[in-house]
């Protein structure tokens, strides 16, 4: 079954795609959670307008992700993990500690999918994740993982 993409999924594709799942995963799934549309002849059509609105609403808020980018310019964010006698941690730093960071110490909220770690992080020290905040909007973002 063809379907279009309202949102980014992980193993299927990318918002406004058009992709072929099973039958039943679009319907049971993907449909009622508002997450695709039916690939028909009048969904098509309307893709061009929902791309259209989407776009506006992006160059909208691109103010709002680079004044973002500019508060967090030059901080370092603390993020305390369990952590053995050697420094290795107990467990690894994920993009949802990360976020969740974010939110707490500089009352930004970004959603943990924007948040890409270029390695797993498993032993205590700084590091750097990148935040794609808007197409044009990217920013290094600095962090250090401290021992609680």
């Amino acid at each position: 079954m063809d379907i279009i993409l309202l949102e980014d999924i992980e193993k299927v594709g990318d918002k406004h795609e058009i992709v072929s799942v099973k039958p039943g995963y679009a319907r049971n799934y993907l449909i009622p959670q508002g997450l695709a549309l039916v690939a028909n002849d009048s969904n098509r059509a309307r893709l061009d307008d929902i791309k259209r609105k989407e776009a506006e609403e992006l160059a909208a808020r691109k103010a709002e992700f680079e004044a973002i980018a500019e508060a967090l310019k030059g901080q370092v964010l603390k993020i305390g993990a369990k952590a053995g006698v050697s420094g290795k941690i107990f467990g690894s730093v994920t993009n949802v500690q990360i976020a969740a960071a974010l939110k707490d110490q500089f009352d930004i909220e970004v959603d943990r999918r924007k948040v890409k770690l270029p390695e797993e992080i498993k032993v205590l020290g700084g590091y750097a994740a990148e935040l794609l905040l808007h197409p044009e909007v990217e920013i290094i973002l600095n962090f250090e993982v401290v021992e609680e």
